[in-house]
């Protein structure tokens, strides 16, 4: 009978780092880690896009095709980088579960922020790799005081995610597409000015209403893009754990 290791495919076996034998009866001059570090350094200074094994390869003094040993596709190696990148989560007090959640979301997304190619990786499938099930392991503690059933609380986990991985994303896509030297605040209020002019009241109302209220033109306490991003993830993130809330009354009673 093989061991319990037998039954775990070769790609979770990677992610866990869990160790091959090898065939070769010596030490391999290369390993996982080594290529998974190489590729989140590339990533952390170009992006995703400069990602590629060949890549890779040569940042290590390696081929490209060497590193299949190690990682067995693109894809693969992507998932390895996703989770090593994404690391430990923090300590997070569970006794609140709306203030642990809001802790969760937050500490989130400082990783994404520091590392914004983390919200660009294909998402495969169900949080797998050790780092991500810690983060799954800390939002299901936060919510372990409730009577949310698995499925509540797995859609919960993935909802809050999901949010502040796009908002993030958001936030790059907003600020690449923004004029040169021009702020968030003034890009909000050009925006409102050219809609006010554009949008007829007799064909949409509401739209036209709501740009000549004002609403572009207020300025917040603190006009930085930081503030203002800031504020635009509060709100959102508050909207989904009023939400969360009223799921957890309706599974209380």
């Amino acid at each position: 009978m093989g061991s319990d290791d037998d039954y775990v495919p070769a790609p979770l076996r990677r992610l866990w780092r869990i160790p091959e034998t090898s065939r070769l009866g010596r030490p391999a001059a290369l390993d996982v880690n080594q290529v998974v570090a190489a590729a989140v350094e590339i990533a952390d200074r170009e992006g995703l896009g400069g990602v590629t094994l060949p890549r890779v390869g040569k940042n290590l003094g390696f081929t490209g095709m060497s590193l299949y040993r190690h990682v067995g596709s693109k894809d693969e190696l992507l998932t390895l980088m996703a989770d090593a990148a994404l690391g430990e989560p923090p300590s997070i007090d569970s006794r609140d579960w709306r203030e642990g959640l809001r802790t969760w979301a937050y500490a989130q997304r400082e990783v994404f922020r520091r590392r914004p190619w983390l919200t660009r990786v294909p998402v495969s499938g169900p949080p797998a790799g050790p780092h991500q099930v810690a983060w799954m392991e800390a939002a299901l503690k936060v919510l372990s005081g409730t009577h949310l059933d698995w499925g509540a609380k797995m859609g919960i986990l993935l909802l809050v995610s999901g949010y502040v991985a796009q908002s993030v994303r958001q936030s790059g896509e907003l600020a690449e597409g923004r004029a040169e030297g021009q702020g968030q605040v003034e890009a909000e209020r050009a925006y409102g000015r050219a809609l006010e002019r554009l949008v007829e009241p007799g064909r949409f109302p509401q739209t036209a209403q709501m740009f000549s209220s004002g609403l572009f033109e207020a300025s917040p306490p603190d006009t930085s893009d930081t503030a203002a991003s800031d504020a635009d993830f509060a709100f959102g993130l508050e909207l989904i754990l009023d939400g969360v809330a009223g799921r957890v009354e309706r599974s209380d009673a």
